[in-house]
Order: structure tokens, then C-alpha cells, then sequence
């Protein structure tokens, strides 16, 4: 029998293809089963259009047999064959897919959609086998023929016997290697894995041969095994069936099966679009976060098919890094696949699948918001600091879509309260949404800084987690209305006759403040008179775009910047050791720098700093007492 060769340039291109195009070798089986699928697709396209052809789908499946003894798989279909001639022209030129050219002679558009576009899936057996055969008998023909080769060198057609019509793909598993083990394609349970994997939703069953054991006949205790055929896939996925169908423990059971959580999703969302761009998608909006969510080991992405065939397990562009805590899938017929059909070739459809499923889950949360909002408080102690930096990335481009999103603490409802809620029991004078920065409730509640902001009966948001201000910084306003931290310069409360006592208290003790000052050397930037204490001595304000929490924070990276905030040391000019601070500065100066020192440091640990010298402010305390 003569060797034909491969033509124009597909030695290379087969070589290419084997070692380059694919990531994964498990992806040949996804790829034959396809290619089967469409053969099956093609009879039923005949059925519509002929009225002398039956289509019975019972009739028509596809059925995987792995034989370890010959070391041989074989992916055996009743689909529609191939003549000689299709042997020759579809299985000798890589990159001719008959399935593409059926497709466009047919003008097939709407319906059941062919999977194959580029002719190169039946070549990724080559990644696992040293030799193909392919036995194959159309419809409507009595003659069957077998294409065989062992690669790059070439293939034969012969002919050959088989009873019906489909078409049988036999792989000469490759022998292991040091670093490839392919006898695993030849393992039942590495089998089924796969097909559940990438071909779960492939219309037409998927059988094959399962080890069971039973008791031997007339024995008690002894056991014997025997093979039994399943149907492995599950054919019809859950985002193609009517929502009407479904009841919510149909959601829930998908998402237990599809392991995207171990608890009950919050929320079950699923999508059937039918325009321009089709598509289906089930998400899930999960009650808890997942143990490494906030790490960089989590990886965001829904689960991207095509035609029910699995394309990417994360396809991470179908969500913004915000919602990143979403799990489901999408599935489309309108997707432009790459060669592989690993990831897409060109972005505009799934850009527009993206910005849809995006619109989608912000409604969705502000309506659980709405109207159960118990349970939106649980979702957002989980996820609310992922839209909080949601709200900080990006320069602050995605704050429109978050900001009504958002839960702070409030001091006078005592609970989580949204923005709008805050904005909506402002006081008509009230300037500015006042916001206090801590590590937790409690200790922001005793803040000396909050003092004239409460008496004032404004209220106040307490934010307790890390990205919280530098998320406020990014948001600037919300309705109009400035952020203002407690601890800033100017609180937007201060009386004109305020402003005087306090230029005048300034005045009149500028030495005394200047000598505390240099005492403090370049530790704080000015020492001045309290606008907002009440009845405690003293605290630290900034100045600035970089507050106090944020130096903090920010020193508490890895790479340390060791970013300074300006620091202002307030004084209460009505507190009692405001007297005893005159009095030293007058007859003795030493005691003077002591009680300085004592005030600076006090300063420190009410915000929550480290003091510089744990030693010297002990030492200093046991020279007061």
C-alpha cells in the first residue's frame, strides 16, 4: 500500500501542533469527543432538510473502550462517517475541518451548532499516541475505509469491513517516559474524569465501560468483578433548561457538584440572553469566603464553555476583580476560539458577556440590600472589603458601580448603615460625612478627636478595616458631600469666635508651645490649642492627604516605605493639665520636657502607634509618681 504524504507543510505544522498548540495532553479526548459530536450533528442537519431520513437520537451516541492488554483507546460515534474522499481531503490537510465546511454549505446559523472550526482537534492525538487509525463508514454507503498513521511521515487509505455507519478513532497509547505517564489515559477513573471535566454537556451520551463488584454466584463472601456501561455525561447542562423547570435545590446541588463552595450560594443568578450575542450563565453569589480568598493564591474566573464543551475553568476577563468572589459558568455559541480553543481570539464578545454579567450581580446585591438586609450584612462581612478595594483600584474608575454598595458603622444607629442612609439624616448645617479610624468599634467610640463632632449630634462612620480610608480618599464625595476624618485640621464646626480663642490662646503661649516643640525635635510638625477636645488632654491630628491610619498602614507592607504623616500635637487649653504645663514652662523646664514626652506618648497610644522608647515612657512614669 503507498504512503501519501501530508500536504502543504503539514509535517511542520503537525509537529507544531502536537507539541505547541495545546496546554494540557488530557485536552486530545475533549477534542475527538467533539469531533465526534459534530459527526452525530451532522445526520440530524440531513434528517431536517430530508424527509427520507430519520433521526432517531436514542440511536446515536458516543462510546469510549480502553483496552491496557493492546494498549489502545478507542473513541468509537454512529455519526455521519467519511467516504474516501473526506478521509483523504479532511484527515490529510491539517487545518481543512470538514465540520467548518459542512456548516457553510449548509448555511447552518441557528439550532444545534457545529463545535469544530479549525480542522486541528483530531491531530492532538498524536500528543498521546505514536499511531492513529480511523475506521469509517458514511451514510448511504456500503464501503468502509481505514486512514492510519504514525505522525509527521505520513498516512495510508484502505479499504476495510465495518457493519454500521459512524466512525472509530483507535490510539496506540504512547509508552511512559521518564516525565509523561501515558498509561493514565488508559485508566477508567482518569477516563471518566476527563469527560466529566470538558465534556460533561455534550448532547449525546458519552459511554463507557465501568468496573463494578458483586458477590459470586452461590457465595457468600466472595466477590467477583464485571464491567457495566454508563452513561457518563450528563448531556443537558442546567443553564440550557427552562428557569421554570428549576426549584433552588437544583442550583444548589449544581453548586455542590461544580465544588464552588461547602456552603448553600446566597444568591443563585441565571442568565439566558438570545440577541446579537448568545449566551447562558448560572452564577452564584456564595454566603462565606473561601479560606484563601484574600490571599494571592485564589484565582477569580467562571467557568467559560462553548456549546457545552469546557473551554477555560477560570476565564478570569468575565469578572472584574471586585466581584472576583462570584463562581458559575457561561456558556456560548457565539465565542471566536483561538486554534486551541483554550482562550478566545478576539476579546470584543466576551468584553460584552463581562459588562452584562457585571450589571447583573451589582443589581442583584443592591436588591438583596433592598429587601433582605440581614442577609446582605452577612454577605458583605465576607466580601465587603473586596468591593472596598474594588472602590480604591483602578484610580477609582469603579466607583459609581460600588459606592451604593457599601456598609459602614454608624455611632448613633449603633449597625452597618449605607451612605445613602448617612446622607439621608445629615443635619441642614452639617458640612461634611465625618468618618473616625481604628482598629475596632470600641476604640474608635473613645476617641478623644470624636468629642465635638458627637456633641454636635453629627454622626459618625467608624472604619475599621485597612483599605476603608484609602477607599473614602478615592471616593472624595458621595452626593456632594466631602469625607472628613474626625482627626483632620478643620472639622467644618468652628465658630468665628472659636477661631479667635484659639489664634489668641496661640498667641499668648507660643513659647511655652514652641519649648515643647523642640523638646519633641522633629517628631510632630506644630504643637497648637484644641478646637475638638472636650475632656481629654490631648490627641494627634494630621495634616495633609496622608492621615495617621494610613501611615500605619501603608508601614505595615512589606516592602516598609516608612511614610511619615504630619503630625499635629493638640492641646486642651481647659484641661487641668493644661495649668500644669504653664506652671513648669515658668519654674522648671526639666519637668516641663518630662510631662512633653509623657503627652506625646499618650498621644501615640491612643491612636493605636508604637511608642519609640517603651524604656524612657516607663522610666518617665516612675519619675512623675
Amino acid at each position: 500500500m503507498e504512503k501519501r504524504e501530508f500536504r502543504a507543510e503539514s509535517k511542520r505544522l503537525l509537529d507544531l501542533m502536537v507539541n505547541s498548540i495545546y496546554t494540557h495532553k488530557e485536552i486530545f479526548l475533549r477534542e475527538l469527543i467533539s469531533n465526534s459530536s459534530d459527526a452525530i450533528d451532522k445526520i440530524y442537519y440531513k434528517a431536517l432538510t430530508d424527509e427520507n431520513i430519520s433521526f432517531n437520537k436514542d440511536d446515536y451516541y458516543i462510546k469510549i473502550v480502553a483496552d491496557k492488554d493492546n494498549r489502545t483507546l478507542t473513541i468509537s460515534d454512529t455519526g455521519i462517517g467519511m467516504s474516501k474522499e473526506e478521509l483523504e481531503e479532511h484527515l490529510g490537510v491539517i487545518a481543512n475541518s470538514g465540520s467548518f465546511a459542512f456548516k457553510n454549505e449548509n448555511q447552518i446559523k441557528d439550532g444545534y451548532d457545529i463545535i469544530g472550526q479549525f480542522g486541528v482537534g483530531f491531530y492532538s492525538a498524536f500528543m498521546v499516541a505514536d499511531k492513529v487509525t480511523v475506521i469509517s463508514k458514511t451514510f448511504g454507503s456500503e464501503e468502509a475505509y481505514k486512514w492510519e498513521s504514525e505522525g509527521a511521515e505520513g498516512y495510508i487509505i484502505e479499504n476495510t469491513k465495518k457493519d454500521i455507519v459512524g466512525t472509530d478513532i483507535i490510539l496506540s497509547i504512547k509508552e511512559n517516559t521518564e516525565d509523561e505517564k501515558y498509561d493514565e489515559f488508559l485508566e477508567e477513573y482518569r477516563l471518566r474524569g476527563i469527560i466529566k471535566k470538558y465534556s460533561d454537556f455534550i448532547r449525546y451520551p458519552i459511554k463507557l465501560d465501568i468496573t463494578k463488584s458483586r458477590l459470586k454466584e452461590g457465595s457468600e463472601d466472595e466477590y467477583e468483578e464485571y464491567q457495566e456501561e454508563q452513561v457518563i455525561n450528563s448531556m443537558v447542562p442546567i443553564w440550557r433548561k427552562n428557569k421554570n423547570e428549576l426549584k433552588e435545590e437544583d442550583y444548589e446541588n449544581f453548586y455542590m457538584e461544580k465544588h464552588f463552595g461547602f456552603d448553600k450560594p446566597m444568591k443563585s443568578i441565571h442568565l439566558s440572553v438570545d440577541g446579537t450575542l448568545r449566551y447562558n450563565a448560572i452564577l452564584f453569589i456564595p454566603q462565606e469566603a473561601p479560606y484563601d480568598f484574600y490571599t494571592k493564591e485564589y484565582e477569580k474566573g467562571l467557568e467559560l464553555y462553548s456549546n457545552g464543551v469546557l473551554i477555560m475553568e477560570k476565564c478570569a476577563d468575565l469578572l472584574p476583580d471586585y466581584f472576583s468572589f462570584v463562581k458559575g459558568v457561561v456558556d456560548s455559541e457565539d465565542l471566536s476560539l483561538n486554534i486551541s480553543r483554550e482562550i478566545l481570539q478576539h476579546d470584543r464578545q466576551l468584553k460584552l458577556i463581562a459588562k452584562k454579567i457585571e450589571d447583573k450581580i451589582k443589581d442583584e446585591l443592591a436588591l438583596i440590600l433592598k429587601n433582605n438586609r440581614e442577609e446582605y450584612e452577612k454577605f458583605f462581612e465576607s466580601f465587603g472589603k473586596q468591593l472596598k478595594f474594588g472602590v480604591y483600584s483602578d484610580f477609582g474608575m469603579n466607583k459609581e458601580v460600588l459606592q451604593d454598595l457599601l456598609l459602614f458603622y454608624s455611632s448613633k444607629e449603633k449597625k452597618m448603615v449605607t451612605l445613602d442612609e448617612y446622607i439621608s439624616r445629615m443635619a441642614e448645617e452639617q458640612k461634611y460625612i465625618y468618618y473616625a479610624v481604628g482598629e475596632s468599634v470600641d476604640r474608635i467610640d473613645k476617641l478623644p478627636q470624636s468629642e465635638v463632632v458627637k456633641d454636635k449630634g453629627y454622626e459618625i462612620l467608624y472604619f475599621t478595616d485597612d483599605i476603608d480610608e484609602f477607599a473614602i480618599k478615592v471616593l472624595m464625595k458621595y452626593k456632594e458631600k466631602e469625607f472628613k476624618s474626625v482627626s483632620s485640621g478643620d472639622l467644618g464646626i468652628e465658630t468665628d469666635d472659636n477661631d479667635k480663642d484659639n489664634e489668641k490662646e496661640m498667641e499668648e503661649n507660643k513659647d511655652l508651645f514652641g519649648f515643647m516643640k523642640d523638646t519633641l525635635l522633629n517628631k510632630i510638625k506644630e504643637i497648637k490649642p484644641s478646637k475638638r477636645l472636650k475632656n481629654h488632654p490631648v490627641c494627634l491630628s494630621s495634616e495633609g492627604e496622608l492621615s495617621i491610619e494610613m501611615e500605619k498602614v501603608l508601614n505595615m507592607m512589606p516592602d516598609n516605605p516608612n511614610v511619615k504623616a504630619d503630625k499635629i500635637l493638640e492641646i486642651n487649653v481647659n484641661h487641668p493639665v493644661f495649668e500644669t504645663l504653664k506652671s513648669a514652662y515658668e519654674n522648671d523646664k526639666d519637668k516641663l520636657k518630662l510631662y512633653t514626652n509623657l503627652l506625646y506618648n499618650q498621644a501615640l497610644l491612643i491612636e493605636g502607634l508604637p511608642i519609640e522608647d517603651p524604656v524612657e515612657f516607663t522610666n518617665n512614669i516612675c519619675k512623675l509618681m
